[in-house]
């Protein structure tokens, strides 16, 4: 077990990483006891984790009672944030509650907002258990649903308690989805650390096969990279919108063909090619260097190549992006492998992009 923190003053916290976490009670250390527990889950992962991760918190807490919400992208919605509204309201849930947001991103994301609505807030607990919500959604206190219009457009920014990230989990995971998780992996590369970028091209294979190590050290390297943005720029004033990288155009490819038909990892995928095949086109990149991070997603499994929803819907849809600025759409580009920038680009060149890189 191994731990390290997210500097934010007093929201401050750790990320505690390693292996059989959920029934080890020193991982919950410093977490404070509370009369009242609740596990936030849903029907795919309550029947893996849930008694386990209840039976250790049993140690620490009054009361503990689980939520099971239905699974999936389509279910971030109101009607299922409010499931968890009257769960917590039938169950007398006070200032002092905890809930632990126990699954993937769609559950961390509900459960945050959740906890950041309830009584003005509550506190909260992450327990993710796919690899895209422990190197990336886990981390960093954003919360939200979605809206029919937009991805994530309704949300809150709360950090967490803490974050604990149990690799165990990941052995249960469907492949499609631990690919899918290698997306939000591969993004740190080209955005924050031009060598761990040749690590993952390296170690691509042992991270397919879900070897231990390598996984520990992509699980690791990822959070460190995302903690360190974070605590500059907690609110994405700025430097935050680089982690967005490939967002812009997956949210667009998400809310075009319905949320759920595509995995958001699979989103992010094909949005960073399309990203980086725009950094090239506008002069920032070489190609031989886009072509390598398109390469590299190819090599994972992962989509670069986007439906054909027609490069006007694109731009209608990325228009909506938090990115974007009076209409104006911004997009996550790469300088220097290593190195992103937040800029605008013409239509006309976005429009060329999306035409060679849709079916």
């Amino acid at each position: 077990m191994e731990s390290f923190t997210v500097g934010l003053g007093s929201r401050s916290y750790d990320i505690v990483l390693g292996i059989g976490l959920l029934d080890q009670p020193r991982a919950f250390e410093g977490v404070r006891d509370a009369a009242l527990a609740v596990v936030v889950t849903n029907t795919t992962v309550a029947p893996l984790y849930a008694a386990e991760l209840v039976q250790c918190l049993g140690r620490r807490h009054g009361r503990i009672h689980t939520i099971r919400l239905p699974d999936g992208e389509s279910h971030k919605t109101w009607p299922t944030l409010n499931l968890v509204f009257d769960e917590l309201l039938s169950l007398g849930a006070d200032r002092k509650t905890i809930l632990y947001a126990l699954g993937g991103g769609v559950i961390g994301d509900i459960t945050g907002f959740a906890a950041a609505c309830y009584m003005r807030g509550i506190d909260f607990v992450q327990v993710p258990t796919t690899l895209l919500a422990q190197v990336d959604s886990s981390v960093g206190g954003k919360t939200g649903i979605n809206h029919p219009r937009g991805k994530n457009m309704i949300g809150a920014f709360h950090q967490p308690l803490r974050v604990i990230a149990d690799l165990d989990t990941l052995r249960t995971l469907p492949e499609r989805e631990y690919r899918a998780g290698l997306a939000e992996v591969i993004k740190y590369g080209p955005i924050a650390d031009a060598p761990f970028l040749g690590w993952i091209e390296s170690s691509i294979e042992r991270l397919l096969a879900r070897d231990v190590e390598a996984l520990r050290h992509a699980v690791r390297r990822s959070c460190e990279i995302k903690a360190a943005v974070v605590g500059q720029d907690e609110r994405e004033a700025g430097l935050r919108a680089i982690l967005n990288f490939g967002h812009t155009f997956a949210h667009a490819i998400e809310a075009g063909l319905g949320f759920g038909e595509w995995l958001h990892g699979e989103a992010v995928a094909c949005g960073m090619a399309m990203a980086a095949d725009l950094s090239a086109a506008v002069g920032l990149l070489p190609a031989s260097d886009a072509d390598r991070i398109v390469r590299l997603i190819d090599r994972a499994g992962l989509p670069v190549r986007g439906p054909a929803l027609g490069a006007g819907r694109y731009l209608q849809l990325m228009r909506v992006d938090k990115k974007a600025e009076g209409g104006a759409i911004r997009f996550v580009l790469i300088d220097r492998l290593g190195h992103a920038v937040v800029r605008g680009v013409d239509d006309a060149q976005v429009e060329a992009v999306l035409e060679a890189r849709c079916d």
